[in-house]
């Protein structure tokens, strides 16, 4: 299958590309710069040079080619909305150009849900809705056009990890390392789930191969890891104290990942692991921190 990324060079990405490759698909990956062509060539993949905003080289990437999967996000969380909306833009000039013809189209989502007391199931729709809600709506978008001869598939991300990791758990190092402690807000016992780079891309190609139109699939090996353990196994990789930072004071102490770091993002893949055969077999998360996959310039 001819298989248009975006976001094939990227964290998670690059993982599914290869994924693709040692299981016979083409891979055609968004590439915004030189060195990102690159990256994806080197892998035996074709780069299509644009980017999020130029909406008429993603509508002809994706009218040539048998399934989409969008992974590419603008991650700046100094302007999250105007991310947001250009992620709804990008999203329906896609979907629009692939309706009516039955192909795979799948999309990276999240388990920010606001569900608190239990992990967010695979049942669960999202809660964002429109241009101005969180990553502007696209799942919600996504699944619309089941109904509209679009064959999507949500793809719901935790925490992803593994060696050369840059994302929230680098993040909390690096503000560990500045602090001289590993903090955590509160009691800590907000919780994040995690799954390992390689289980997640794995999962991207089963999704690709076996899921159903209009299924939301949880990449999930671990459901929920309490704030205060990951503060604990950061702080013992660094060798420094683990301290609670009150809530009022987190902003100014963690600075935009605070509101993260706060708040449960947990969810469960029971469903996914039975529909897929996905069975996660990668590291944990702290035994990715144990083995130096966070570890700082001295």
């Amino acid at each position: 299958m001819r298989v248009f990324i975006t976001g094939a060079s990227g964290w998670i990405g690059s993982a599914v590309t290869d994924e693709l490759l040692a299981h016979g698909h083409q891979v055609v990956g968004l590439a915004r710069s030189d060195e990102a062509a690159a990256a994806i060539a080197a892998k035996g993949a074709v780069a299509h040079r644009g980017d999020l905003d130029d909406l008429d080289s993603l509508a002809a990437a994706v009218a040539a080619a048998e399934a989409v999967v969008h992974l590419a996000f603008k991650h700046d969380f100094s302007d999250y909305a105007g991310a947001g909306r250009s992620e709804r833009a990008a999203v329906q000039r896609m979907l629009d150009a692939v309706e009516g013809s039955g192909r795979p189209f799948l999309l990276a989502s999240g388990l920010a849900s606001g569900i608190t007391g239990r992990p967010m199931t695979e049942d669960d729709p999202s809660p964002h809705h429109g241009a101005d809600s969180m990553r502007g709506g696209s799942e919600t978008l996504a699944l619309e056009y089941a109904g509209r001869g679009v064959h999507p598939v949500a793809l719901r991300f935790p925490i992803v990890h593994g060696m050369g990791d840059h994302g929230f758990v680098a993040v909390l190092t690096r503000i560990a390392k500045e602090r001289g402690a590993a903090g955590y807000i509160g009691e800590g016992s907000t919780r994040w789930a995690a799954v390992h780079r390689s289980d997640a891309g794995r999962l991207v190609r089963l999704a690709l191969e076996k899921a159903p139109a209009g299924t939301r699939v949880h990449a999930v090996a671990e459901g929920g890891l309490p704030s205060r353990d990951i503060a604990a196994a950061i702080g013992g990789h660094l060798g420094l104290p683990t301290v609670s930072v009150a809530p009022e004071e987190a902003e100014a102490h963690f600075g935009w990942i605070g509101r993260f770091f706060g708040t449960d993002i947990t969810g469960s893949s029971a469903r996914t692991q039975e529909l897929l055969g996905w069975t996660p077999t990668g590291p944990t998360l702290f035994e990715d921190i144990a083995a130096g996959a966070y570890a700082l310039p001295a």
